[in-house]
C-alpha cells in the first residue's frame, strides 16, 4: 500500500510581513539598488503577495535586509523609522553622503550644529507615509531632487557655500527643507 504525499501547502504572508518587505525595497531603493520604476513595481507585488514564496520573489536579487556597518567606513550614514520617529540634531558629524528612511512615521535632520565632513553633502530621503524635515542654517546652498521634496530656505548663502543636496523620494509623504523648525 503506498501513502499519496503532498507538498505543504504555502504559509500566507500577514499584514506585518508585507510591511517588513515594504521596509527592505525602500531601504534598498535608498542605497541605490533600484530604481523610482523598480521600486513601485515591487511595492505592487509586495502589496499583492499572498505567500512567503511570493514575497520571497520580490526581494530575490536584493539583500536580506541584515546591515553590517561597512568595512572601514564611519558610522552613521544611515538611519530608518519603522512606523516610529527619528531625529538628528545638536552637534554631529554629517558625512558626505546620508540616508533617512522613514516609513509610516516622521523625521527630522536638523543641520544647524552639524558639521559637515564635505563641500557637497548629499541627503537621500525616502519618506512612505511619512513626512521628514530637514532644517537647515544661513550661509548653505540647498539643491532639491525628487518627487514631494520641497523647499522654504530664506537669503542668499555667499559665493562658495557649503552645497546639501537633496535627493528624495516621498510616497504619500512629504520632505520639507527649510530654515526654520514648523511648530505644530
Amino acid at each position: 500500500m503506498s501513502v499519496e504525499q503532498h507538498p505543504a501547502p504555502a504559509v500566507r504572508a500577514s499584514d506585518s510581513d508585507r510591511d517588513e518587505m515594504l521596509v527592505r525595497l525602500h531601504t534598498a531603493f535608498a542605497e541605490g539598488r533600484l530604481s523610482e520604476t523598480e521600486l513601485d513595481e515591487r511595492i505592487d507585488l509586495a502589496l499583492a503577495a499572498r505567500t512567503h514564496g511570493d514575497l520571497d520573489a520580490v526581494a530575490a536579487d536584493l539583500p536580506s535586509g541584515k546591515r553590517t556597518a561597512p568595512a572601514g567606513g564611519p558610522a552613521g550614514r544611515f538611519q530608518v523609522a519603522y512606523k516610529n520617529s527619528v531625529t538628528r540634531a545638536g552637534r554631529w558629524r554629517l558625512p558626505g553622503r546620508f540616508t533617512t528612511v522613514v516609513y509610516k512615521g516622521t523625521g527630522l535632520i536638523d543641520l544647524c550644529e552639524a558639521e559637515l565632513d564635505a563641500r557637497v553633502t548629499t541627503l537621500r530621503v525616502l519618506a512612505y507615509k511619512s513626512e521628514v524635515q530637514i532644517i537647515v542654517p544661513p550661509g548653505i546652498r540647498v539643491e532639491t531632487h525628487g518627487v514631494g521634496v520641497s523647499m522654504e530656505v530664506h537669503g542668499d548663502p555667499p559665493p562658495g557655500a557649503p552645497v546639501v543636496q537633496i535627493r528624495g523620494y516621498a510616497y504619500k509623504g512629504a520632505i520639507e527643507a527649510k530654515d526654520r523648525i514648523r511648530r505644530s
